[in-house]
C-alpha cells in the first residue's frame, strides 16, 4: 500500500511560485527524477495567508521517497530557500489506516 508524504514549512508561497516560473526546467527535472523513483502524485500548496508552504505527495513506499530526496537534495534546497524557508525540512510519512470508510481517490 502506498504512503502519503507531507511537508509543511513557514515560507512565502508566492515567492515559491515565482521561483518555479523562473526555474521551470529545474522543477520539471526534479519531477522527472521523482517519477523515476516511483512518485504517484505531487502537489505544492500555499496557505491562504501566503505564509506557509505544504508539499503533498503519494509514494509507493518510504524507501522510494528517501532515495529520491537524497538524490535531489541539492536541487530541492534552493526551492525552499527562495521561499525564505530557514527551518529544517522534515517530511512526515503517513500510512492509510484500515477504517473501512475510504472515499474518493479510487477507493
Amino acid at each position: 500500500m502506498s504512503v502519503i508524504l507531507t511537508l509543511q514549512v513557514a515560507g512565502d508561497a508566492t515567492a515559491l511560485e515565482q521561483y518555479a516560473r523562473q526555474h521551470a526546467k529545474t522543477f520539471h527535472g526534479v519531477l522527472e527524477a521523482a517519477k523515476a523513483h516511483g512518485l504517484i502524485a505531487h502537489r505544492f500548496y500555499g496557505s491562504e495567508d501566503g505564509g506557509s508552504v505544504l508539499v503533498l505527495d503519494e509514494w509507493p513506499d518510504r524507501e522510494s521517497f528517501e532515495s529520491f530526496f537524497q538524490e535531489q537534495a541539492s536541487e530541492i534546497r534552493p526551492m525552499f530557500e527562495a521561499a525564505g524557508v530557514t527551518e529544517q525540512i522534515e517530511p512526515k510519512i503517513w500510512r492509510e489506516l484500515g477504517t473501512d470508510d475510504a472515499y474518493g481517490w479510487g477507493a
